[in-house]
């Protein structure tokens, strides 16, 4: 558990625990009813959900992981966990198994939760009867796009890069000023970083970054070409894109790729908002997605699972 609790009372929310290929792996499961399972990117954590979480879970099922490294998700060093988008999924793929997570599944997305997600969907297609996206990609940089020099600094193990997002939380720092558009009150800002509170917590920040795969020479970049190529095959599922327009990553050419793609899906942009949409704009987004959910109504079938108490 993490030591600074300054901004406990914004997550009030039971913590629960799978075993997940050896390693202790949280995640939130709150509510009843149709699930609804949240992905965060990096370098955020299930905190990012916590108000879709209270608006979602009076009537449905919310579940919310920590990727291995993240939040209260345990954080190995990188000799005993590969810190790689296919480990990931694997991670994904049997928290939801054993939760008996099977059918009607909507996925909410954001980040490198995106394509994380994305390739559970692609593989359980039968199970997704939603998405939700939010600043994120699901295909290689559109139109070749280059990476922000900020982030190929600390991908290529540059002198400053690494040691300053190991030993300064350089990333998850910086992000709390540049990703949200509006300045976040200090218990948010606490809770956004808490659980990277020392160098050996941090590693997670930093693969994430090293794990972009910018070439066919990269380990991740076979699975990402793999999602850029089927990505079509999600066509008929009803999709909801939200997008804060100031997001120097995700940026305006990754939103018209995406309604390129799919033009059927309904879209709001935020021209306030930044990578962080969900603090700039907690409210206005839920009201959409409940309204979206109104919208794409799930058949009731009966419950699935059931949340594990450990």
């Amino acid at each position: 558990m993490i030591a600074n609790d300054a901004y406990r009372h914004l997550y009030p929310f039971r913590s629960r625990y799978a075993n997940i290929g050896g390693f202790r792996y949280h995640y939130l499961d709150e509510g009843t009813g149709e699930p609804v399972v949240m992905l965060h990117g990096n370098p955020t954590w299930s905190f990012y959900y916590r108000h879709l979480v209270k608006t979602l879970a009076p009537t449905c099922r919310t579940i919310v992981p920590d990727h291995i490294g993240c939040g209260y998700s345990e954080k190995p060093p990188a000799n005993r966990y590969p810190y790689r988008l296919a480990r990931r999924v694997t991670d994904f793929e049997l928290l939801l198994d054993n939760l008996g997570i099977d059918r009607n599944v909507t996925l909410i997305v954001h980040d490198w939760g995106g394509m994380i997600g994305l390739v559970w969907a692609l593989r359980h297609v039968d199970r997704l009867k939603r998405l939700v996206i939010t600043n994120t990609s699901g295909f290689l940089p559109p139109g070749g796009k280059a990476l922000p020099r900020r982030l190929k600094l600390i991908r290529n193990l540059s002198a400053f890069g690494a040691p300053a997002v190991i030993y300064g939380n350089l990333f998850a720092r910086a992000a709390l000023f540049m990703a949200p558009r509006r300045r976040l009150a200090r218990d948010v800002r606490r809770g956004l970083v808490a659980p990277y509170d020392s160098p050996p917590n941090r590693i997670a920040t930093l693969k994430f970054v090293q794990d972009i795969p910018l070439g066919p020479h990269d380990p991740s970049y076979a699975l990402v070409a793999s999602v850029d190529a089927d990505l079509a095959r999600l066509a008929s599922i009803p999709m909801l894109i939200l997008w804060g327009l100031h997001d120097f990553v995700f940026d305006r050419d990754y939103l018209a790729e995406w309604q390129r793609r799919f033009p059927q899906a309904e879209v709001h942009t935020f021209p306030t908002a930044g990578h962080y949409l969900l603090e700039d704009e907690p409210q206005a987004v839920g009201a959409i997605v409940r309204q979206f959910f109104r919208s794409h109504p799930v058949a009731a079938d009966g419950p699935q699972g059931a949340p594990n108490n450990g």
